[in-house]
């Protein structure tokens, strides 16, 4: 989470929300809001200013923006970032705003592993670290039984990541079958 300030007023900013994430998102590139309306406007052929964008992005002024909007800045956020998260981030959170779970997975080689036991054995130990983690987030955050803003996005984050290795895991283990299978 990071404060921006803008106008004499200082907004919270946490990827909780889906249109904090893509703004937060935006903000991380490089050139910023005014890079990612240059871009828009190239795309479309319709010119946006940066400040207007930014309007957009935040719902300022009865703004608000586009499917189709979003779309091109995503595609233009995996490009500059070679595909991590931070372009993706505002699907996790709009997809929680309708009780759905969505989880960022790295693709996978494109064979697989060679050893796919051993590629289960490795993630089993990584969920465990993950749980250790989240353990650590979770007991930090409850300690005054309340929780802040900065502290959901800390136990998203460390959540986000044991779902994460558990869908790989998961990938390995099919893979293990349908190997196992050919050999039977």
């Amino acid at each position: 989470m990071r404060s921006i300030s803008g106008g004499g007023m200082t907004c919270a900013r946490s990827d909780i929300y889906w249109r904090d994430a893509a703004y937060n998102a935006v903000m991380k590139m490089p050139g910023s809001v005014n890079a990612a309306a240059a871009y828009l406007t190239e795309r479309r052929g319709v010119s946006i200013k940066g400040e207007t964008l930014r309007k957009k992005l935040r719902g300022l002024d009865g703004e608000s923006i586009s499917m189709e909007m979003l779309e091109m800045l995503t595609e233009w956020m995996m490009e500059l970032t070679a595909g991590t998260p931070v372009a993706t981030d505002w699907i996790l959170s709009l997809a929680a705003q309708f009780n759905l779970a969505v989880d960022h997975v790295p693709a996978a080689p494109e064979a697989g592993w060679p050893d796919e036991i051993a590629a289960i054995r490795d993630k089993l130990l990584h969920v465990s670290k993950f749980c250790g983690q989240l353990s650590a987030v979770a007991l930090d955050v409850l300690a005054d039984n309340r929780v802040t803003l900065a502290e959901a996005d800390r136990m998203l984050d460390a959540l986000q990541a044991l779902r994460t290795m558990c869908h790989r895991m998961e990938r390995n283990l099919r893979r293990a079958l349908k190997k196992g299978r050919r050999r039977e």
